[in-house]
């Protein structure tokens, strides 16, 4: 019999195109994108004066596309892995991303979810875990185009 990891990078592969959720929706409000502002240093009017975002393009504030980035791992949390896959499964981590791009800014007030589509499985750290590639969409409540599309990596390290 193969490890826990040999044995889920099997299930992964069988699951390869398949899609998950959508998650549940996700408020941003005006005071979240403040925080994430004061915590970056990125204090652009476009995000956190209101008055002088609604003379723009958008007409009102709109969150940093890194905020929205950063709400991956709470978006994907009600997303489901498959059982079969998570056997033997010690943690799992980030490890990063290959692709980002931020389609549609996202105005405060609105609501965002994500959804995922596994695109990829590999065995690695010489066999004691694998690390999937999920396509992400963090898509926006109302709107046609979304707000992020990113290739997030996670890697599931067995015991």
């Amino acid at each position: 019999m193969g490890s826990n990891a040999e044995n889920a990078l099997a299930v992964f592969n069988k699951t390869i195109g398949s899609e998950e959720g959508p998650s549940e929706w996700m408020e941003i409000d005006q005071t979240q994108v403040n925080n994430f502002a004061d915590c970056t240093h990125d204090h652009q009017f476009i995000h956190v004066d209101p008055e002088r975002a609604a003379q723009t393009p958008f007409g009102g504030p709109i969150a940093h596309g890194f905020l929205t980035l950063s709400l991956l791992p709470a978006l994907q949390g009600s997303l489901s892995t498959d059982p079969e896959a998570l056997k033997g499964v010690a943690m799992g981590i980030n490890y990063g991303l290959d692709k980002v791009r931020f389609p549609s800014p996202v105005r405060v007030g609105k609501r965002v979810r994500a959804k995922r589509e596994l695109i990829g499985a590999d065995l690695v750290a010489g066999g004691s875990a694998v690390q999937a590639k999920y396509k992400v969409t963090i898509e926006i409540e109302g709107e046609g185009k979304p707000a992020c599309v990113a290739e997030a990596l996670t890697r599931f390290i067995y015991s």
